[in-house]
């Protein structure tokens, strides 16, 4: 079974994969549609891309579950959304000069990073999940999360004070520098824990990847979580490729101010999270679907904010307002993976893998489309409304309304078990 050290090392690998999709979700969605004046629906569709290719994460955590061998999985991935994320902002870089070329680069960079993520992050999710003792998943998954936020956080942040004065060049060297550094700090990380530790014999081998698909979708709990899982992401991420260039347009935010907006919004999340962490396990205040629903119901708070403060403009406090939704936005997500990781260890045997990669499937299905409907249906409204205000404030208002109505659905779907007390005896000193 993994030790803490090595929940940790698989930490630095989930930081490494936020540290790199940040960079193509903010920063480079920012400049296509600010710097570059391209309409918002292109960043969705490629992001859409990515998120869309994600659709074989079951696939990876089928050939998890069966071949094991994830090791080679992580390093592999990485290493191949290394390559896009740094092609991705050579494609932006080309379309100031040469539009098809750079669009051509740019669809290749964000199958990539697709491809990439699935094969690293699902592999990785499917190791924690079976090497993990049942009672430190809620912990491990929490601490792992915590970590991926974090990289985020500090990515964006670090970023958006080295971006300003913005330059091609110098976009292409910090990207180039993030990249490589995700890719060797992967490889360090993850060498050497899958073969000390014990995971159960595969025990699959002989069925079919859409036989144990379906026997997974046959079990009511998984197949209740998938459909919550994307109703919330899909709120959850309306808002990721228009933030930013709501900042830009509505508050006058540089490149660098928008990219940092970023880190102080994922810096929310991770406080967030750890207040639940606290709270649930410390205080034992309130159980995980409390939390969901709870966050829920404060991001869309957050949201119907931030739409009242771009009738004010450029002198209203975006960044606390953004920060208060990133914090809502972490309590709700921890909880949720509380969940995931109890609920993927129960049902039939030797099935982890996939059931992670149903979920993640899920979940990226639904970034992708709440991303593309977000930027397609700004670029609508700033047609039709006669502020740039008006136009993302009706979509934050839309992102709210569906975190009300996946609060409904948390009433019934998610488990009401407190998986964080399970965690809490896991943390004893000296164990």
């Amino acid at each position: 079974m993994l030790s803490w050290l090595s929940i940790f090392r698989f930490g630095l690998v989930q930081m490494c994969l936020g540290s790199i999709v940040v960079l193509t979700t903010s920063t480079l969605n920012r400049l296509m549609v600010v710097e570059l004046s391209l309409p918002a629906i292109l960043p969705g569709l490629l992001v859409g891309l990515h998120y869309g290719i994600q659709i074989t994460r079951p696939q990876w955590g089928y050939r998890s579950d069966t071949g094991g061998k994830r090791t080679r999985w992580i390093i592999g991935g990485m290493a191949v959304l290394a390559l896009g994320g740094l092609l991705a902002a050579y494609g932006v870089v080309r379309m100031e000069t040469h539009f098809a070329i750079g669009m051509a680069l740019s669809v290749l960079a964000y199958a990539m990073i697709g491809v990439g993520v699935g094969a690293s992050g699902t592999s990785l999710l499917a190791l924690l999940a079976t090497a993990t003792e049942p009672r430190r998943r809620a912990a491990a998954a929490t601490i792992t999360w915590l970590m991926m936020i974090a990289g985020i956080a500090v990515t964006a942040g670090v970023v958006g004070s080295f971006l300003d004065p913005y330059s091609p060049a110098l976009l292409l060297k910090i990207v180039g520098t993030v990249c490589t550094s995700a890719a060797l700090l992967t490889a360090v990380a993850v060498w050497g824990i899958e073969a000390r530790v014990t995971c159960p014999e595969p025990k699959t081998k002989s069925l079919p990847f859409l036989e144990g698909l379906k026997e997974v979708w046959a079990e009511r709990k998984a197949r209740n979580f998938t459909i919550f899982v994307f109703l919330s992401m899909t709120a959850y991420f309306m808002q990721e490729l228009i933030l930013e260039p709501y900042a830009g347009l509505v508050f006058e935010f540089t490149p660098g101010q928008s990219t940092s907006l970023s880190g102080a919004q994922n810096g929310g999340v991770f406080f967030g999270m750890v207040t639940v962490g606290i709270c649930a396990t410390g205080l034992k205040w309130g159980s995980l679907k409390a939390w969901v629903i709870g966050g829920c119901l404060a991001s869309a708070a957050a949201l119907s904010l931030i739409t009242l403060l771009g009738q004010i403009g450029p002198s209203a406090p975006l960044v606390p307002a953004v920060v208060f939704l990133g914090f809502a936005n972490g309590a709700f997500a921890v909880a949720a993976i509380g969940s995931m990781m109890q609920l993927a260890g129960e049902g039939r045997e030797a099935r982890e893998g996939t059931r992670m990669g149903l979920w993640g499937a899920a979940q990226a299905i639904a970034a992708g489309f709440g991303g593309l409907v977000g930027a397609a249906s700004t670029d609508l409204l700033r047609r039709v409304f006669e502020t740039d205000a008006s136009a993302f404030g009706a979509v934050f208002v839309f992102e709210a309304a569906l975190f009300v109505v996946s609060a409904l659905l948390a009433l019934r779907v998610v488990e009401s078990h407190r998986a964080y007390r399970q965690a809490d005896t896991a943390l004893v000193p000296g164990e």
